[in-house]
C-alpha cells in the first residue's frame, strides 16, 4: 500500500504491468449503480457486479476487505460471513437468497463524486524505509500517495480508482468517482473469535448476535497466533510503535529498542487492540489488498477503516478475545445464527435512508486522516544514537518499565485512547 504512483494514468500502467490481474473491459459507476444479479455465481475476473456485491457487504458489516470489483477469496470469505450471519448455507457462493439479504443494505447510491482538495494532496510521505532505523528517525508513517491516501478513505484498491477514473489526475480540484460507504457500525461487543480456518475476525453482542466480521492476516508458520481465550486490556488510535528485539523478532541488524512513529503504513496500521495475552493483539495494516496472502509475526491484521470500527465496539476488560483452531468454526461454538443485532437492524434502517447525493459520508474520515503531529525532541534521533528508552514524562498515555520489559497502556475501562504506545506490536 505504499506505491509513490500519484495519478490514475500512472496505476492505470501499473496496473496492467501485474501478471495474472483480470481487469476486465473499462468498469464505470454507472454500470455498479445498474448492475443486478440474475443467477449463478459471480462473473470471473472484475466486474460491476462483483463491486456492487461488495459494497453492499462493506455496508453490511461483513467486510470483504478492498472493494475491488474482483471475484476472489475475500470477498467470497465474506459472502460465507454473511451467509452465516444471515443463518443461511455458508458456502460463500452468490445465490439469488444471499442477493436478496444483500439488498437491504443497497439504500443509496453505490458510489458518488469527490472533489479531491488541498488537504488530500498534502502531508504525503515520499517514501517508506524497510529498515526500523530508518522509520524511526521519520515524523509520520503517512500516506505516500494521494491514491493511497483515497483508497483507504472509500475502502477501495488503488487500482479500482484507475478503473473507475481513467485519465483523471489526482490532484487538487479534480472531479472523481469513488465508491460511497456507509458510517461504520457501532455496537458494544462482548466475544471476538479470531477463525484461523477462515482468516477471518467476527464479533458478537452479549445477546449472541454476530455484528460484525472482517478479513484478516493471523499469525503465520513461524510465528503463529496464540490459542484459547483472552481479554482486550486497551485500545490505541493511531499508535506509536515499539520494536524491542529483546522479546520480539529481529528486523534486519537492528539490535536496540527503537521507536517508530505513527501512521497507517506504520507496522500496526491506525490501531492496536492490545490483549492481556502479553505482547499480542489486534491491529490495522499498510498493506489491506494483501491480508489473506501476508503473514503477521503472531498478531492479527486487518484493514485500517475495520480495525478502526471494531476499536470503537471492544469493551477492555470485558470483551474476550478466543482463537479458533482450524477444524472449529463459529457455528460449532455459536450455533446457528438467531436474530439480528441492533448495529445491524440500524445498518439497514441508514441505507433505505441513504441519500442518492451524499459525496463524502462522514464515517469514511479516519484517524489516519489527519496531519502528522511533529514529533517529540526527544524522539528525533539521529543513525548512531538509539535510545533504549523514551522519557515516561513525554508519554501521557502510557509508564515505561525498565529497559527490555514492555511497556504497559494505561487506560480507563471502556475508553478508547487518540493515540498511545505499542509494547510490542507484530
Amino acid at each position: 500500500m505504499t506505491s509513490p504512483l500519484r495519478s490514475v494514468a500512472a496505476l492505470v500502467a501499473f496496473s496492467a504491468s501485474i501478471p495474472g490481474l483480470a481487469w476486465a473491459a473499462p468498469l464505470t459507476a454507472e454500470a455498479i449503480e445498474t448492475a443486478t444479479y440474475s443467477g449463478g455465481e459471480l462473473p470471473s475476473g472484475q466486474s460491476a457486479l462483483t463491486a456492487k456485491v461488495q459494497v453492499m457487504l462493506d455496508r453490511a458489516g461483513v467486510s470483504p476487505g478492498v472493494i475491488d470489483g474482483i471475484k476472489g477469496g475475500m470477498s467470497r470469505s465474506a459472502i460465507a460471513a454473511f451467509e452465516r450471519r444471515s443463518g443461511l448455507p455458508a458456502d460463500g457462493a452468490m445465490d439469488p437468497q444471499v442477493w436478496a439479504a444483500l439488498l437491504p443494505f443497497a439504500g443509496g447510491a453505490m458510489t458518488a463524486s469527490y472533489t479531491i482538495t488541498d488537504a488530500d494532496v498534502t502531508h504525503l510521505t515520499t517514501h517508506i524505509p524497510t529498515d526500523y532505523l530508518e522509520k524511526a528517525n521519520m515524523t509520520s508513517l503517512g500516506y505516500t500517495s494521494v491514491a493511497e491516501k483515497l483508497g483507504e478513505r472509500f475502502h477501495m484498491d488503488e487500482r479500482f480508482i484507475a478503473a473507475l477514473n481513467p485519465g483523471v489526475p489526482l490532484t487538487a480540484g479534480a472531479t472523481i468517482r469513488v465508491i460511497a460507504p456507509s458510517k461504520p457500525l457501532r455496537a458494544k461487543v462482548t466475544r471476538v473469535f479470531i477463525e484461523k480456518g477462515t482468516n477471518r475476525v467476527a464479533a458478537y453482542d452479549a445477546e449472541g448476535h454476530m455484528v460484525v466480521n472482517y478479513p484478516a492476516t493471523i499469525g503465520s508458520a513461524e510465528t503463529p497466533s496464540p490459542s484459547g481465550a483472552h481479554k482486550v486490556r486497551a485500545v490505541a488510535m493511531n499508535p506509536e510503535y515499539t520494536y524491542n528485539p529483546a522479546i520480539n523478532f529481529t528486523q534486519g541488524t537492528n539490535k536496540s529498542v527503537l521507536v517508530l512513529p505513527p501512521g497507517p503504513n506504520g507496522p500496526v496500521g491506525t490501531v492496536w487492540i492490545a490483549l492481556t495475552k502479553p505482547t499480542y493483539g489486534l491491529h490495522g495494516t499498510p498493506t489491506p489488498s494483501r491480508l489473506f496472502v501476508s503473514e503477521s509475526h503472531g498478531c492479527v491484521r486487518m484493514t485500517n477503516w475495520d480495525a478502526e470500527e471494531l476499536a470503537h465496539m471492544v469493551q477492555p476488560g470485558v470483551t474476550s478475545v478466543e482463537f479458533l483452531e482450524k477444524g472449529t468454526s463459529l457455528a460449532d461454538v455459536m450455533g446457528e445464527a438467531r436474530g439480528t443485532s441492533k448495529a445491524v437492524q440500524a445498518a439497514v434502517a441508514a441505507s433505505a435512508a441513504l441519500a442518492a447525493s451524499v459525496a463524502v459520508p462522514e464515517s469514511t474520515v479516519l484517524v489516519s486522516s489527519a496531519a502528522p503531529v511533529p514529533r517529540p525532541p526527544h524522539m528525533l534521533r539521529d543513525a548512531g544514537v538509539v535510545p533504549a528508552t523514551v522519557p515516561a514524562a513525554a508519554l501521557p498515555v502510557t509508564t515505561m518499565p525498565p529497559a527490555g520489559v514492555a511497556p504497559q497502556v494505561v487506560q480507563p475501562p471502556g475508553a478508547v485512547l487518540p493515540g498511545g504506545r505499542v509494547p510490542r506490536g507484530r
